[in-house]
């Protein structure tokens, strides 16, 4: 039987021609090569159609991708082999000299030097080393995205798989960075300085959000304070009205009493009863004197804060130095508590606590004081504790004025 392949006496390789033969000579210094009956086997990749060889390559894809299917085309490409060297025609080279130094030119072709990290990953991916050096090659080394570009854009040429050969005298440039240092320093920071910018216009947006929620809580409040006032001084008219109506019926009721006196009177006396339609002289219209109304509301929490300081005074006037210490230790429980309104640590007194006790404790109309700033006694009497939610901005900055003035006024509660 004719011979179908060459086969490798060093390491065992099957060729299909000569010139796989002389090409694998050249890569592998192997030349002890001799014919075999034994087809070189054509299985393809029933799922990305990837030839393969031998049983060792395809073994070596199914690891690399998990295709285990393959279809045998090896009797469609069995041909016997033929020893003879390609003849190349005298004539032809006299006539065409380019042609012949192409010739001369292929016996020093060599395979391009290419990226071998870039090489490995290719392969891992399931691409042959022939497939994935032409890639590389002919894409520059420039990355790996570039070579699975052009394998994806050249999958459907016919020598695809097939290692591209370059003079042995031809330089490959390395690929130039995309960036120089300078410039990869440049975008850095670029691209820092926009995210600054970022982040500066996202802290303004949120500053101008925050005020208008202020404005709009500080126009709710101004709101409220207004219907409440209204409110106040209708319920003063009418109470004003009601207590005219009872002192009308008052009057006329000691009119009638008077008249029935006056009556009685003239009966015992013997006199006849007075004519009901005789004139009587139009008395005096009564004027009233006009009194300026003041309506009288609610003590707010200031007054109730003010009246408390001036007790506290009141009942220590001895002791000076003492109610000024614990004007200005309240001042600073509510200032804690203004400053920091989520700090717990302001918003709990001990109140066996010594040194509160000698300042604020042990005085009258110190804890009252603080329990109209929204304190409460908690845990049996054993703490004074404002809690969170019960913190008011408000209350807490008419404390610190109202404690400010006490201060500062050396005339307060002295009259």
């Amino acid at each position: 039987m004719a011979g179908v392949s060459l086969k490798c006496g060093d390491c065992g390789a099957l060729l299909r021609t000569v010139e796989e033969a002389q090409e694998h000579a050249e890569l592998t210094s192997h030349s002890n090569f001799s014919e075999s009956t034994e087809p070189v086997l054509n299985l393809i990749c029933s799922v990305c159609s990837k030839p393969c060889r031998s049983k060792t390559e395809s073994d070596l894809h199914t690891k690399r991708t998990g295709h285990t299917e393959f279809v045998d085309k090896t009797s469609e490409a069995v041909k016997p082999i033929s020893l003879e060297a390609p003849k190349v025609d005298a004539t032809a080279s006299s006539e065409n000299p380019s042609a012949a130094a192409s010739t001369d030119k292929n016996e020093e072709m060599v395979v391009p030097e290419v990226d071998k990290k870039l090489l490995k990953e290719l392969e891992s991916m399931g691409f042959s080393t022939a497939r994935a050096t032409r890639a590389l090659h002919y894409s520059g080394n420039a990355g790996l995205e570039s070579a699975v570009n052009w394998i994806v854009e050249h999958e459907n040429d016919p020598d695809i798989d097939q290692m591209p050969l370059v003079p042995a005298n031809t330089k490959i440039e390395a690929p130039k960075p995309l960036l120089t240092p300078e410039e990869m320093k440049a975008k850095q920071q670029e691209l820092r300085e926009r995210a600054r910018k970022k982040k500066e216009e996202e802290e303004k947006r949120m500053e101008r959000e925050r005020e208008k929620e202020r404005i709009r809580i500080g126009k709710e409040l101004l709101e409220a304070k207004r219907i409440e006032e209204e409110n106040e001084r209708k319920r003063l008219l009418a109470l004003k009205k009601v207590e005219k109506e009872e002192e009308k019926r008052a009057r006329e009721k000691i009119k009638k009493k008077l008249e029935e006196d006056k009556a009685e009177r003239r009966r015992r006396l013997g006199l006849p009863p007075e004519e009901p339609s005789a004139a009587k002289p139009s008395p005096a219209p009564i004027v009233e004197e006009k009194k300026s109304f003041v309506p009288v509301r609610p003590a707010t929490k200031a007054e109730q804060m003010r009246e408390c300081l001036r007790s506290l005074k009141q009942n220590h006037k001895e002791d000076d130095a003492r109610v000024k210490r614990a004007f200005q230790t309240l001042l600073t429980y509510v200032g804690n508590v203004a400053r920091n309104p989520d700090e717990e640590k302001f918003r709990k007194i001990r109140l066996s606590n010594q040194s509160f006790q000698d300042r604020v404790g042990s005085l009258k109309g110190g804890i009252e004081f603080l329990e109209i700033c929204g304190f409460e006694k908690i845990d049996g009497g054993e703490f004074l504790f404002l809690p969170r939610d019960k913190v008011e901005m408000a209350v807490l900055n008419s404390a610190g004025s109202e404690l400010d003035s006490a201060i500062k006024n050396p005339f307060f509660g002295v009259l």
